[in-house]
This record gives structure tokens, sequence and C-alpha cells, in this order.
């Protein structure tokens, strides 16, 4: 089990920063990451990171603007997402992906924390 806990949400304008953290318990993750959901539309992968941070997925609408990073000392996983755009508007969830065995994987959210940009 992996209990996850996101902050670092708000109302900003377009062109500002945040950033997000979400600290993990439980179970080590192998992956972390960060999903968003806008209003009216479906969960997307933003990014994730793996453990050993050598490997990470960007989607291609956060790319140069988004960084994620993870502490593994402190279980925390980061997303820095800077020029934001009216368009970031979602309710951003931090995921954790836990390996147990063979063709057993884990998949942990948190309670998500809102993202809006005001134009």
């Amino acid at each position: 089990q992996v209990q996850l806990k996101e902050s670092g949400g708000g109302l900003v304008q377009a062109g500002d920063s945040l950033r997000l953290s979400c600290v993990a318990s439980g179970r080590t993750a192998d992956t972390l990451g960060w999903f968003r959901q806008p209003p009216g539309k479906e969960r997307e992968r933003v990014a994730t990171i793996a453990f050993s941070s050598l490997s990470a997925y960007y989607a291609n609408s956060v790319k140069g603007r988004f960084t994620i990073s993870r502490d593994n000392a402190k279980n925390t996983v980061y997303l820095q997402m800077n020029n934001l755009q009216p368009e970031d508007t979602a309710v951003y969830y931090c995921n954790a992906n836990v390996y147990y065995s063979r063709n057993n994987r884990g998949d942990y959210w948190g309670q998500g924390t809102q993202v809006t940009v005001s134009s």
C-alpha cells in the first residue's frame, strides 16, 4: 500500500509558476508521477519519473515548461510548472506505480490538488 499527499496547487495568472509536491508513505514506488484532469475531460498523464530519476516522461503539451523530480530520501516527487497557461487548469493527481511481482503492479492515487490559471 502507498499513501500519497499532494500540496502546492492554487490560483495563478498566465505566465506564473507553481511547484506541486507529493509525499509518499508506505511501500517504495518504482515510478512516481503526475496526472491531471481538466474540467469535462479525461485524466491524462503529465509527467512520470523512475526511481533512479534517469528516466522521465513528459506530455508534449508540457515539455519545456514542466520539470518532474523526486527525492527518494524524502519519498517526495515534485512538479515544477513554469509559464503556466489557462489550458493547464485542472485537478492534478499524484500517482505511484509499485512493482509487487511479475505481472503484478499496483497504482495508487492522491486526492488531487486544484491548479487554476487565469488569462
